[in-house]
């Protein structure tokens, strides 16, 4: 026979650790006397037994709580109204007796939970919130060496080096897996705050040693070390192979390297290439930390060798270098062919490109450059589409500009233009901000608003941030995409919508969708026509045009006559990497302005950490603007190609490759190959052997 009754707690303080004690004694009595099972249990909880104090006392229950007694047995309805009753008394107590089993059952619980911190393998610190050591259990007399006589009563900070259990207890923070040394010890500590009724009670500590972990995991290091040396050998047996240890005496040649260099493989075992070739790759390698690749050497037989040498880092700790050889003799003069015809398509395309000028709409971005031109290219034709554009980029590049020209130049530009910046509208307000909400939708909807989508009907809305939508607002944007309809937050009709949507990001929406912070048929959807915008450091000579728009912007702002900007100081804005790119360039040319004690912003006028990057020689652009540099001062304007020649050479002196010269400039390698031979410009190029040798790569000139 089964019976359950309801009982609401009417005692003031609930059932607290002595109440608790006489239920579990009542219990007792009862199972004995009418032989019953009695279970408690809260409304959507699972049942507990009744006769067991600790299980009652978790369920926290306070006054004006429900309670079901659950009973079982020949008279389980009996038991169970009695119980309830129980329950709902002011739980007196009847005699000393009573008092004294109830006393009785308190402390053999207290017993319990005490063993439990004794038989722990992890060592326990429990502190008050005055920081005084109240329990502290053999294992944390064990790890740490202090009897427990000795800390209990004392203050953490006073036992322990470096104790954090007042920080925790200060910061209500809990500090998870934190390594900790003491001593010669290294322990692995968990620490967190003791909160009862909203109160800091103090922090507990619970850690262990894990300096064994510490001595294997050296251990380990060694062997990863050797396995990583054997694959890297393993994989590269086809190609001659030198490996070297840290202090550059090699430890491993195979058959094929020893054909290469043409010696006995037993003489070179042991050698030190610091001494052999102290100049070499592998010893700049090994010095450095840094790979090289491609490195070319020629031997005096006519071989040409390719280098591509490597470090060998385990754990961040280089402990080696490996080099890769490679016989190019017979393919590298078509390698060099092929490279500059490359080269030279590559230039032609770019040229191509650069000569289609997007319409009147993109005017407000700024620039001349090959990657401006080809992602305003882009936008162009994105507009003459209805189709949804994704526009990434750092920040302060431009991302918003170029929205606005792709709807002022596409069909809707007669429609609204709507931005939405996603981070800077709290979440709780986004749905109501994108879709809009009924009257009474919630406590300050004291009338229907449209939403953003509503208003961009006919038109486009842009939305800048799209990273920072959360999973929730992703699916409802993906159903407007899909579906071209949305629901107002509290409202039941669905509204249809004509709109275009322009997103924007300065995040890897990728990454995130690898990571599971965005979702994948979201990004798919939003990334039709992607648009990638560069950074500033990648477009150098935008910024002599930047430059002047913001001095005719500023000075016509704020009333204040600045003629133009000198060679040097102009030298300098373009040394700098700019990682806040066109915006950072604004404010620090207003800045210059507002300060500026002259009618010409020189040098002093920069911000100190730009002052150091003007020492460079300056390279003064062909300008559209006659404020960057005074009538009086203006030299005789030459072609653009004079303009690009010097820049390419200046480029290569300093650098010495194709390749670095294209990284400084943000051209490929290729382009800078190209431009170089159109204008007979020479390239100084460095061997391995530290020689230098200067080759003109113009075929109709002499070498």
């Amino acid at each position: 026979m089964e019976s359950r009754k309801q009982a609401v707690i009417n005692h003031d303080r609930g059932l607290h650790a002595r109440v608790a004690a006489m239920i579990v004694q009542k219990a007792y009595e009862l199972e004995h006397n009418l032989q019953v099972k009695l279970y408690f249990k809260r409304p959507g909880g699972s049942a507990v037994p009744a006769v067991s104090i600790m299980p009652l006392v978790s369920l926290r229950i306070k006054q004006g709580d429900t309670v079901w007694v659950e009973a079982s047995g020949p008279a389980a309805n009996a038991a169970a109204e009695e119980m309830a009753l129980f329950l709902e008394s002011d739980f007196p107590l009847a005699d000393a007796d009573t008092i004294s089993q109830v006393d009785h059952l308190l402390q053999a619980n207290a017993f319990t939970a005490e063993q439990i911190f004794v038989s722990m393998a992890n060592g326990l610190i429990v502190t008050d919130e005055n920081d005084g050591i109240t329990i502290f259990n053999p294992a944390a007399e064990r790890i740490l060496g202090i009897p427990a006589s000795r800390a209990i009563g004392d203050t953490a900070q006073n036992i322990i080096p470096g104790s954090r259990l007042h920080i925790v207890a200060r910061t209500k923070e809990p500090e998870i897996g934190c390594r900790q040394s003491i001593g010669s010890l290294t322990i692995l500590t968990n620490r967190t705050p003791i909160i009862a009724d909203s109160q800091v009670r103090g922090a507990m500590a619970i850690f262990e040693d894990i300096s064994v972990l510490e001595a294997v995991t050296g251990e380990l290091k060694a062997v990863k070390e050797l396995k990583e040396r054997l694959q890297l050998v393993l994989e590269s047996v086809q190609d001659g192979i030198c490996v070297v240890d840290k202090e550059g005496s090699i430890t491993y040649v195979n058959p094929a390297y020893v054909e290469l260099v043409k010696q006995d493989r037993d003489k070179l075992t042991g050698q030190n290439v610091r001494i052999l070739s102290p100049d070499g790759t592998r010893s700049r390698v090994l010095a450095t930390g840094r790979p090289v690749i491609g490195s070319i050497v020629t031997k005096p037989d006519g071989v040409t060798l390719v280098a591509n040498v490597s470090p060998i880092v385990v754990d961040g700790e280089l402990t080696g270098a490996v080099s890769v050889v490679k016989n190019v003799s017979e393919v590298h003069k078509l390698m060099d062919k092929l490279s500059h015809v490359s080269a030279k398509a590559e230039y032609l395309e770019d040229e191509l490109r650069r000569t289609q000028k997007p319409g009147p709409a993109f005017n407000k971005y700024i620039g001349q450059s090959g990657k401006v031109r080809e992602a305003l290219a882009i936008a162009a034709k994105a507009a003459a589409s209805g189709t949804t554009v994704l526009i990434t980029g750092e920040s302060g590049t431009g991302k918003e500009l170029v929205a606005e020209g792709i709807h002022y130049a596409s069909r809707r530009a007669n429609g609204p233009f709507i931005r939405v910046n996603c981070a800077a509208i709290p979440e709780s307000l986004l749905e109501s901000e994108l879709f809009g909400h009924e009257k009474g939708a919630f406590t300050d909807a004291i009338r229907q608003k449209p939403g953003k989508f509503s208003l961009a009907n006919k038109g486009t809305i842009f939305l800048d941030e799209i990273g920072e939508l959360n999973k929730n607002m992703q699916a409802k944007l993906l159903r407007v995409l899909q579906q071209k309809e949305f629901t107002r937050v509290g409202g039941e009709t669905v509204i249809q919508v004509d709109v275009r949507i322009i997103a924007a990001t300065n995040r890897n929406l990728e990454q995130m969708v690898a990571d599971g912070q965005f979702r994948e048929d979201l990004y798919y959807r939003l990334n039709v026509i992607p648009i990638l915008l560069p950074p500033l450091r990648e477009r150098v000579e935008d910024i002599p045009l930047l430059v002047g728009h913001f001095l005719h912007k500023v000075t016509s702002e704020q009333l204040k006559t600045i003629t133009g900007i000198a060679r040097e100081a102009l030298a300098g804005l373009m040394a700098y990497r700019w990682p806040g790119n066109v915006r950072e360039l604004e404010n620090v040319i207003e800045r210059m302005i507002i300060l500026a004690d002259s009618t010409e912003l020189t040098v002093a006028d920069l911000p100190l950490y730009l002052r150091g990057a003007g020492s460079e020689p300056a390279v003064i652009w062909p300008q559209q603007s006659a404020n960057i540099i005074p009538d009086n001062r203006l030299p005789d304007i030459k072609p653009w190609n004079e303009y690009e020649k010097q820049i390419i050479a200046l480029a290569l002196e300093k650098y010495g490759s194709f390749n670095a010269a294209g990284k400084a400039l943000g051209l490929t390698h290729k382009t800078v190959a190209a431009k170089a031979q159109k204008y007979g410009i020479s390239k100084v190029i460095s061997w391995e052997n530290g020689d230098r040798l200067v080759k003109n790569i113009n075929p109709n000139k002499q070498s």
